[in-house]
Order: C-alpha cells, then sequence, then structure tokens
C-alpha cells in the first residue's frame, strides 16, 4: 500500500511541481553553475544508488556528511532551499524508480561506518530509505548515530499509514531543520 502512494504522490509531485523544479533549476544555474547535486548512498538492503537533489553547496565542496560539511560552504540560494526544504524536492524521482520511500530512515553515506554499523543492527536496511520520517521531524541527524538508528528502527516498527501521511504534512508544514553544518 504505502509503495502504491510513493509511487502516486511523487508521481503527482513531480508533475504538478514541474514549473517550481524548473525554477529552482534555473535559479541554482545562475547560483552554482551546477544546480543538481547526485551522490552515491545506502539504499534498502545497504544496496548503493544514487540520490539526487539540488546543490546547495559549492561545487567544490568535499562529499561529506552535512553535518562535518563548513556553513562556509553553504549558497545564500542553497541556505533558502535547506530551510524550505526545497533542496529534497528531485528525491521525488528516487521515489518513483523504487530507490526510496517518501517516509523512511534518510539514506546515509558509506563512509559512514557508525552509522552503517548501527542501523544494520537495528534492522534499518530492510526497508527503502526516505525523504523523511520520524528523526528529521524531531531534528536527530546523522551528526547522532545511535540515537538516529534506533528513532529509525522505531518509525519501522511503528509504520502505518496515519504515521505516513503524519510524517510528510510535519515535514511539509516545517517540522524539523534538516542536518546540521558545522
Amino acid at each position: 500500500m504505502i509503495r502504491l502512494l510513493d509511487i502516486m504522490l511523487s508521481f503527482i509531485g513531480l508533475l504538478f511541481g514541474m514549473p517550481v523544479l524548473s525554477l529552482i533549476f534555473i535559479l541554482g544555474y545562475f547560483d552554482t553553475g551546477s544546480p543538481i547535486f547526485k551522490q552515491e548512498r545506502v539504499g534498502r538492503n545497504k544496496k548503493p544508488f544514487i540520490l539526487v537533489k539540488f546543490r546547495t553547496m559549492s561545487v567544490d565542496t568535499e562529499s561529506v556528511a552535512s553535518h562535518l560539511a563548513s556553513t562556509a560552504s553553504i549558497t545564500k540560494f542553497g541556505g533558502f532551499l535547506r530551510k524550505t526544504k526545497l533542496d529534497e524536492l528531485p528525491q521525488l524521482w528516487n521515489v518513483l524508480k523504487g530507490e526510496m520511500s517518501l517516509v523512511g530512515p534518510r539514506p546515509g553515506l558509506f563512509n559512514q561506518v557508525e552509522l552503517t554499523f548501527a542501523r544494520e543492527s537495528e534492522g534499518v536496511f530492510d526497508v527503502r530509505p526516505g525523504i523523511t520520517g520520524l528523526a528529521q521531524v524531531n531534528d536527530i541527524d546523522m551528526s547522532m548515530p545511535e540515537l538516529l538508528a534506533k528513532t529509525d528502527a522505531e518509525m519501522i516498527k511503528n509504520m502505518k499509514l496515519k504515521n505516513y501521511f503524519k510524517y510528510i504534512f510535519q515535514t511539509v508544514l516545517g517540522a524539523g531543520a534538516g542536518d546540521r553544518v558545522s
């Protein structure tokens, strides 16, 4: 049921969001010269996939978890995209392709060994990663790997249709601040 909702909602989001996506793409091009950010992430069953987002940091920023990157790397337009969470919109494509869900654990990087180990021990890789979830709406990010893995496991254990929509609405209404940047 959730996968069907993911497909329908991501398709509708991409279709009706195309004017906004196009505008952000154009503005992002003038901001960094490369508006799309692609990065390999850890997916379901630890299978790698390429996550797609709008770029919020300068092109030469090192490929590390957000909480390890410098705030100086974030562009002005990127700061706006992060604050409004509009940088996440291209991930609707990842959802449509089946690599992600709208709701699930945020996908980490393969070099986040502590997080990967904690999530593995909690069975978090048994589900598709998501754009938002319990941890995100409660400001728990990847700088707290043990707490994040436990929160992800709790979300998975208690996932119901009601919670699926609850996390989406909380995110759209501004809950959570996104990943911290040092």
